[in-house]
């Protein structure tokens, strides 16, 4: 019987993350799609359940039993309009999220980072991502993977000046970057949100991967023989409820992550 899935997306409501959430409701493999978000999705779909909430204000018990967390947060620090309100949406919030996950047992936490994410970067958006990364490595995650993408391509319903003139940049250079170069190469949203799916169900296993632009730029489902393909028992009723209340590992508060205490240890360095 193929195994039926549940996913949580946090920064559904962006690029990327829109595509995702629309890419697993449609899927076989996922029979929940979990969003935690600040603002309604434009999207609807029996599998799919949304909580709106303020990022502040996000309590354990909003986090759905899931089998991999997609964190698609990230913003501009012109949006933003502070280095300290853009750390909290690229760098406070994916943490916290990565957290209480943990804590619910959560096993797979998938992030979106940057090309060039750097702790020592001199680019500060660099560094905060390098910042992220390094922490959520720190949280021993049964398995961390981690989205570089170049940049991101699509129709994001506002204008981004610096993004619009290094598109178009890009698409004259694409077709010269090979070899190397090809992690330079613009990356499609939608081509991000079918990556992280295919690391969710088919990536490798290994505690911590990285997954740079030019990988996500070729991943591609692998091929099955026919007589290969899984197919549904049709007399086995899937029953969710059954799973989040029995087979759910119980919190452990031991080992809740403090943030608070983190962020202090930072302070010293």
């Amino acid at each position: 019987m193929k195994e039926m899935r549940s996913a949580l997306v946090v920064g559904a409501t962006g690029l990327v993350g829109s595509a995702l959430v629309k890419l697993l409701c449609d899927s076989d493999e996922y029979v929940a799609v979990n969003v935690i978000s600040r603002k309604p999705l434009d999207y609807v779909h029996p599998k799919l359940e949304v909580r709106l909430r303020e990022f502040d204000q996000i309590a354990d018990h909003d986090i759905e039993f899931a089998h991999e967390v997609f964190c698609c947060l990230g913003t501009t620090m012109k949006k933003a309009g502070s280095k300290e309100q853009f750390e909290k949406v690229d760098f406070e919030y994916p943490l916290m999220i990565a957290a209480m996950a943990k804590n619910r047992g959560i096993g797979h936490f998938i992030v979106i980072s940057a090309m060039g994410a750097n702790e020592q970067a001199l680019a500060y958006y660099s560094r905060v991502k390098g910042k992220l990364e390094a922490e959520l490595i720190d949280m021993d995650f049964p398995q961390l993977s981690i989205v570089r993408p170049s940049l991101i391509t699509g129709d994001r319903g506002e204008f981004r000046l610096g993004e619009s003139i290094g598109a178009k940049a890009l698409a004259v250079v694409n077709p010269l970057l090979k070899g190397p170069l090809k992690k330079l190469h613009s990356i499609a949203a939608e081509q991000i949100a079918r990556a992280m799916k295919l690391i969710a169900l088919h990536g490798d296993k290994q505690k911590v991967m990285i997954y740079p632009s030019d990988k996500l730029l070729t991943m591609e489902p692998p091929l099955q023989k026919e007589t290969e393909r899984e197919v549904a028992d049709k007399e086995v009723a899937f029953n969710w409820d059954k799973l989040k209340k029995e087979e759910l590992p119980p919190i452990d508060e031991d080992v809740v992550f403090d943030r608070k205490k983190r962020k202090e240890m930072n302070q010293d360095r």
